[in-house]
C-alpha cells in the first residue's frame, strides 16, 4: 500500500512541475525545517488548470519572517554546536489542494528525483505549520507517509488530538475544546443566553460548533441559529450563505450576540453585507482565534458601525525582539525569498522602509510560530549530543517525531512540553476591540482564561469590558427576578420560557433560577417576594406577656398571703382557731401552698429541658402534699365527732397523721421518678398555623405519666371530698368540711374542664391554661382553709375563744329545742361544766397543762336524757359531753 501511495506521489509531482509555479523561501543547513504559511488567502483556477495564489496577506507574510528569524536565533547562538538549522517555507495559500501539492517537496521522494527546474533540496526532518486546521489535518496524513513530524502553531481542532488517526502532528496551541470552554464562559459571565453562531463549512468549524453546543448545553445557553459559510471563497454559493446569514442575524432582534468561528476573509465579506441593514449594526461579536487579530474584516467600516468585538486570542508574549528584527531586516540577505520579494516589487515606495511597515503586522501570538521552531531544535540537540548527525549518524525523521515528543525546551524563561495528546495548553487572552479616531487597537486584554484552572478571569483595572457591555441583553425571554424560576413548556427549549413564581414556602435566590428550593419549614418560611427563606420567629409565654405578668402577680400574691397566713398562725398559735386547724400540720399546708404558687413561675419563659422537667414535678409534689395535708385534717375531723368508743379506737389506731401524709407523698413520688427516669418531659419545636412562627413548648413525652400524677392527686382529693362531707353538719366552730369540701370541688372541676380547655387552646398561652387552674386551685384551698379563720383571728376575737367553741357544740347538740329548754339545758350543764372538743383538747391539753381537761366517758345527765328522744342518732352521741364544767373565758 505504502509504494502504490509512493507512486502516485510521484506521479503528482511530475504533474506539478508542469501545472504549478511555486513561490518559497530557503536557507540551506544541516537540518532542514519545513515551513507552511497561508501567505494567500485564496486560489484561482486558470483556463490551462493552473492554480494561482491571490490575495496576498501581509500578516501571514510575518508570520514565516518569525520563523526565520527564529532559525536564524538558533543558529547565531550556535545551540545545536557544529549543526546549524536550514529552512524550507511554501505557501499553502488557505487551499487545501495548493497546500498538498507545496508540501510535496518536503517529501524524501523529492530527493530521489530529477527536479523540475533545479537541483532538488536537502531532506525536510520536520514542519511549521500549518494554520488553518482543514490544511493540517490533509497534510499530516500526507507526512506521515515518511514518519515526518509537523508542529502546528494555529491549527485547533480537536480531531488532531487524536495520536492514532494523526501520529506525526504536534502543535504549539490548544484544542478548540478549550476555546468552546472559553468563550461559554464569556456568554455566562454577562448572562447571554441566546446567541447566534457563524462557522466556516469545514472540520474544524464543525467540530468547534459541536464543542461549543456541548458546554452551551451544560450552562443554559442556546443557539438562535447556526449559520455555515462554504470554505472557497469562489464557491458559488457563498453569496447565498452569506445573504441566509444576514437574514438569521436580523431577523433574530433578540441574539444581539454572535460567536464566530469563520476564517477572516469569511468576516469581511459577512461585515460588507451586514451593515447595509439598520438591524444588522451594532452587535456583540465573539470572534474566534481565526480573526480575533484580523483588522481587515472591517474593510471600509468603522468599528462603531460593526458594535463591539470580543476576541479569543492565544496567550500573548514579548513582541520587542521581532520588531527590532523586522525594523532592522536588510532585504538583500532574503533574496531567497520569494514572498518578501514579491511584497516588495507591488511596493516599490516601500523598499527603504520595509522592515517598519512589515513591524505593524506582529501579532502577541505569533510567538506560537517561535515555538515549534524553539521545539524542534530541543529534539535535535536531545538526539545529536552523544551522536554525529552531520554526516554518519544523520537524523531520520521518525525518531526526530519521538523526541519532540518527549522535548522540554524554553522561551523567555517559560518551560514547555507536549502534554500527551501533542499539545500545548497555553491558555487564552480576551481582547477588546477599541478605536480611537482612526487608530485600531487589536491588543486590549480585559481578561485571561486559564486551561488548567477552567476559569475566566477579568482583569481587575481593566473597566472596558464591563461598560461596554453593560445592558446589553441576548436573551429569548426576560430574565426571571429571584422568587421566580424558568418554566419551559414541553417540547420548548430550555432559553425560551415564562417565568413562574416560586410556591409558599420555596424560594429562589438568584436570578433565572431553574427551580425553586424547599425552605427548612421546621425553622424558616419564604419571604413574600420568594427570594429567601427568613427565620421563623420563635414564639412561648414571654415574660414581658401582658397575661403572663398578670398570672404571675397572682402566683406572687398567692406566695405573698400564704407567709402573711403563716405568720398569723404563728403569732396566734394557742387560740382555738389555730388549734382547730390541727397545728403543726397547717404549716405543712402553707408550705405546699408556697411552693405550689412557686411552681407557677417555671410556666413562663423559653422552655428549657430542665424546666419542662422541674414544673411538673414541683407542682404534682406540692400539690399532693397539699391534699395530703388537707385529708389529714378529713380524718381528724370526722374521728373527733365519732363518739362510738369502738369505731374511735380503730379511728385513733389508724389515725397517724405524718405516716399519712409520707406514704401519700411517697406515691407520687414513684409516679414521678418513673417519668423522669422513662420519658421525662422535654422541649419540642411545633408548627403553628403562622407560617411566620414556630412554637418551643415543654413535651410531656407520656401523656399516660402526666395523666397519672393528676390522677393520683384526683384520687386524694375524693376521699377527702368523701371525708369532708361526711362532717358537713358539724358545729359552726367546726366547718372545715365544708370549707375542704368546697375547694376539693373547686379543684376537681378545674381538672375536669383543663383538658377540654387545653386540647382547643394553641399557641404560646398552651402553659398559661395550667397556671391558671394551679391558682385557682391554690387560691381555693387558701381561701377556704386559711383566710376566714384569718377574718376570725384579726376581727372577731371574741369568737377565737373555748367557750364560744363549746356554745356552738351545745347550740348543735340541741338544734331543735326551745329557747326556755335551751336555757334550763344550758343552766343545768353548766352547772356540770358544759362539753368539750376533743379535737381541740388534744392539742390544749399539751400546750396548757392547767386548762380544763375533758374526760372522753360519758357523764349521765337525766335532763339530756328526755331531750335525747327529739334528736337523731349523732345528736345523742354530742349529748353526752353536754354535761362537762364550762371553762370561763
Amino acid at each position: 500500500m505504502k509504494q502504490l501511495f509512493t507512486v502516485l506521489i510521484f506521479a503528482l509531482v511530475l504533474l506539478n512541475c508542469f501545472t504549478t509555479v511555486f513561490n518559497d523561501a530557503t536557507t540551506p543547513g544541516d537540518i532542514i525545517i519545513g515551513g507552511l504559511f497561508p501567505i494567500h488567502e485564496s486560489v484561482d483556477n486558470n483556463s490551462n488548470d493552473t492554480r494561482i495564489c491571490n490575495s496576498f496577506l501581509k500578516a501571514r507574510l510575518v508570520q514565516s519572517l518569525i520563523m526565520v528569524q527564529a532559525v536564524e536565533e538558533v543558529n547565531k547562538r550556535k545551540e545545536l554546536g557544529n549543526l546549524t538549522l536550514g529552512y524550507h517555507i511554501v505557501d499553502s495559500c488557505s487551499d487545501v489542494t495548493t497546500a498538498l501539492k507545496s508540501t510535496l517537496s518536503f517529501m524524501k521522494l523529492n530527493n530521489t528525483r530529477m527536479d523540475c527546474a533545479k537541483q532538488p533540496p536537502p531532506p525536510v526532518l520536520a514542519v511549521v505549520g500549518g494554520y488553518y486546521s482543514e490544511i493540517s489535518i490533509a497534510v499530516t496524513r500526507q507526512l506521515n507517509l515518511e514518519n515526518i513530524p509537523q508542529v502546528s502553531y494555529g491549527s485547533t481542532c480537536g480531531l488532531l488530538s487524536d495520536k492514532t488517526r494523526f501520529p506525526s502532528f504536534m502543535r504549539t496551541v490548544p484544542e478548540d475544546d478549550h476555546q468552546a470552554r472559553a468563550i461559554i464562559s464569556i456568554l455566562k459571565s454577562r448572562q447571554w443566553t441566546w446567541v447566534g453562531v457563524v462557522a466556516t463549512d469545514s472540520e474544524a468549524g464543525r467540530y468547534a460548533i459541536k464543542r461549543l453546543r456541548h458546554h452551551a448545553k451544560g450552562s443554559n445557553i442556546c443557539f438562535a441559529f447556526t449559520s455555515i459559510l462554504p470554505e472557497a471563497l469562489i464557491d458559488n454559493s457563498l453569496n447565498d450563505s452569506i445573504e441566509d446569514t444576514v437574514k438569521s442575524i436580523t431577523e433574530n432582534e433578540n441574539a444581539t450576540v454572535i460567536v464566530s468561528f469563520a476564517k477572516a476573509y469569511h468576516m469581511m465579506y459577512l461585515f460588507s453585507s451586514l451593515l447595509k441593514h439598520p438591524r444588522g449594526r451594532g452587535k456583540v461579536w465573539v470572534a474566534s482565534d481565526n480573526w480575533s487579530e484580523s483588522a481587515e474584516v472591517l474593510g471600509n467600516s468603522s468599528l462603531s458601525d460593526v458594535g463591539t468585538i470580543l476576541g479569543i486570542m492565544l496567550k500573548s508574549g514579548n513582541t520587542t525582539r521581532y520588531q527590532k528584527y523586522l525594523e532592522n531586516l536588510d532585504v538583500n540577505q532574503h533574496k531567497n525569498n520569494s514572498f518578501l520579494y514579491e511584497y516588495l516589487k507591488k511596493n516599490q515606495q516601500q523598499m527603504t522602509n520595509a522592515g517598519k511597515e512589515l513591524s505593524e503586522k506582529i501579532y502577541p501570538s505569533l510567538l506560537y510560530v517561535e515555538l515549534g521552531v524553539r521545539a524542534i531544535a530541543q529534539a535535535v540537540a536531545d538526539l545529536c549530543i552523544n551522536r554525529d548527525c552531520r554526516t554518519t549518524q544523520r537524523l531520520q525523521p521518525l525518531e526526530l517525531r519521538g523526541a519532540l515528543r518527549k522535548a522540554t525546551f524554553h522561551m523567555d524563561g517559560n518551560e514547555y512540553t507536549f502534554d500527551t495528546n501533542g499539545d500545548l495548553n497555553t491558555g487564552y487572552d480576551v481582547i477588546l476591540w477599541k478605536q480611537n479616531s482612526t487608530v485600531l487597537n487589536l491588543y486590549n486584554i480585559v481578561a485571561s482564561y486559564s486551561i488548567r484552572n477552567q476559569n475566566l478571569t477579568f482583569i481587575s483595572h481593566k473597566q472596558d469590558f464591563q461598560s461596554v457591555t453593560e445592558g446589553v441583553i441576548s436573551r429569548c425571554s426576560p430574565s426571571c427576578a429571584p422568587g421566580y424560576r424558568k418554566h419551559s413548556a414541553p417540547g420548548q427549549i430550555v432559553c425560551c420560557y415564562e417565568c413562574q413564581k416560586c410556591l409558599e414556602d420555596s424560594f429562589s435566590n438568584t436570578s433565572d433560577s431553574i427551580e425553586c428550593y424547599k425552605c427548612n419549614t421546621t425553622t424558616h418560611y419564604s419571604s413574600e417576594t420568594r427570594d429567601s427563606c427568613l427565620p421563623k420567629e420563635t414564639v412561648f409565654l414571654k415574660w414581658d406577656d401582658i397575661y403572663h405578668e398578670i398570672l404571675l402577680a397572682f402566683a406572687a400574691l398567692g406566695g405573698l398571703l400564704t407567709l402573711i397566713v403563716g405568720i398569723i398562725f404563728v403569732a396566734r398559735w394557742n387560740t382555738p382557731v389555730v388549734r382547730a386547724s390541727v397545728g403543726p400540720i397547717c404549716l405543712l399546708l402553707l408550705f405546699s401552698l408556697l411552693s405550689t404558687f412557686a411552681s407557677v413561675t417555671l410556666f413562663g419563659g423559653a422552655p428549657k429541658p430542665w424546666q419542662c422537667k422541674a414544673r411538673q414535678v414541683l407542682f404534682g409534689l406540692s400539690f399532693t402534699l397539699c391534699v395530703s395535708c388537707i385529708l389529714v385534717k378529713s380524718f381528724k375531723i370526722i374521728m373527733a365527732f365519732e363518739f362510738d368508743p369502738s369505731i374511735q379506737r380503730v379511728l385513733k389506731k389508724l389515725y397517724q397523721p405524718y405516716i399519712i401524709i409520707a406514704v401519700c407523698l411517697l406515691g407520687q413520688v414513684v409516679i414521678c421518678a418513673l417519668w423522669l427516669a422513662l420519658k421525662s418531659p422535654i422541649t419540642k419545636w411545633k408548627n403553628m398555623v403562622s407560617r411566620k412562627s414556630r412554637l418551643l413548648m415543654c413535651y410531656e413525652t407520656s401523656f399516660s405519666a402526666f395523666g397519672a400524677m393528676l390522677s393520683y392527686i384526683g384520687v386524694l382529693a375524693l376521699i377527702c371530698l368523701g371525708l369532708a362531707f361526711k362532717g358537713r353538719k358539724l358545729p359552726q366552730s367546726f366547718n372545715d368540711a365544708k370549707f375542704i369540701t368546697f375547694s376539693m370541688l373547686i379543684y376537681l372541676i378545674c381538672w375536669i374542664i383543663f383538658g377540654p380547655v387545653c386540647v382547643n387552646v394553641t399557641g404560646r398561652y398552651i402553659p398559661a391554661v395550667e397556671m391558671v387552674v394551679i391558682l385557682i386551685s391554690a387560691y381555693a384551698i387558701l381561701f377556704c382553709q386559711f383566710i376566714t379563720k384569718c377574718y376570725i383571728i384579726l376581727f372577731k376575737q371574741k369568737a377565737n375563744r373555748q367557750s364560744v367553741f363549746r356554745r356552738d357544740v351545745r347550740i348543735f347538740a340541741l338544734g331543735g329545742i326551745s329557747d326556755k329548754q335551751n336555757e334550763d339545758f344550758s343552766s343545768s350543764s353548766s352547772g356540770s361544766g358544759g362539753i368539750n372538743n376533743p379535737a381541740l383538747d388534744e392539742e390544749a391539753a399539751d400546750s396548757n397543762p392547767k386548762s380544763d381537761s375533758c374526760s372522753l366517758s360519758p357523764v349521765p345527765n337525766p335532763q339530756l336524757t328526755q331531750l335525747q328522744n327529739h334528736h337523731d342518732v349523732n345528736r345523742k352521741q354530742f349529748g353526752r359531753y353536754l354535761s362537762m364544767p364550762a371553762t370561763q373565758s
